[in-house]
């Protein structure tokens, strides 16, 4: 059964939130409209600009307040930068980034070829690099500021067709643990959740239907998570509920050991 859809609790009132690939139907847009919902002042990015546009609109929605945007391709410098720029200019400063930019696929380490595993990696590991580095220095100057990157749980299990997305979550992280040592001396904080299995129609299309059907038979619940369920746990890592925690890989996952 799937339960309620949370109430908000004000967790981010007063937070200015940056959320990167926010468009969709995701985790990505869930833990923007979620921020929203818990009191934050939003600018969401995403490389696809017609639907960026909507997810501001779907948010305003929801809670009275269109986000602010910025169309950013994480693979180019260039863009991260300007995302960077446009997010302080906007917002004055950046409380919280939500690094979810990521990008699966399926084949076989035999069939793979350079160009799948390169855009892999670059999509979902070097871009959290270009967006932490990026960042850092504005949270090192404020000595403040939370980082909440994406990963998942195939960064510490295995399945087929997985290996470049498992060696980019593995990635993920591992970064996430060194940067939070080098940030936390500075009052920074960064942590990652690492969810098993969370339905949306990307998913659906990018992986097949006998595929989605045994990961979801693992699963406890006998179902995948909603979105937001790992949206909660995002916003729980963003907020002060977790003032002590950097460095931490969270699960958010039901799957049987």
């Amino acid at each position: 059964m799937i339960p309620a859809y949370p109430e908000p609790r004000g967790l981010l009132k007063g937070k200015t939130v940056g959320v990167t690939a926010a468009a969709g139907t995701g985790i990505g847009f869930s833990a923007a409209q979620r921020a929203a919902e818990e009191g934050a002042t939003l600018l969401i990015s995403d490389v696809h600009e017609r639907r960026l546009g909507e997810a501001a609109e779907r948010i305003a929605e929801k809670v009275g307040a269109r986000p602010a945007t910025c169309v950013c391709d994480v693979t180019s410098e260039a863009q991260v930068q300007a995302l960077r720029d446009a997010a302080l200019a906007t917002l004055g400063r950046v409380d919280v980034l939500i690094n979810n930019a990521g990008l699966g696929g399926e084949a076989a380490i035999v069939d793979m070829t350079d160009e799948q595993w390169s855009r892999v990696i670059d999509v979902t590991l070097t871009s959290l690099f270009r967006m932490t580095r990026a960042f850092l220095p504005a949270m090192y100057a404020a000595k403040a500021g939370v980082m909440v990157n994406n990963a998942s749980v195939l960064g510490w299990r295995a399945q087929r067709g997985q290996a470049h997305y498992a060696a980019a979550k593995a990635g993920v992280m591992a970064f996430t643990r060194c940067a939070a040592v080098e940030a936390a001396e500075h009052g920074v904080r960064i942590n990652a959740v690492a969810p098993s299995l969370a339905m949306h129609p990307f998913l659906a299309k990018a992986t097949t239907q006998e595929t989605l059907d045994r990961l979801v038979a693992q699963e406890a619940f006998g179902r995948p998570a909603e979105v937001w369920e790992i949206a909660n746990v995002m916003l729980f890592l963003a907020s002060d509920l977790s003032s002590y925690m950097t460095g931490e890989i969270v699960p958010v996952s039901s799957q049987r050991a």
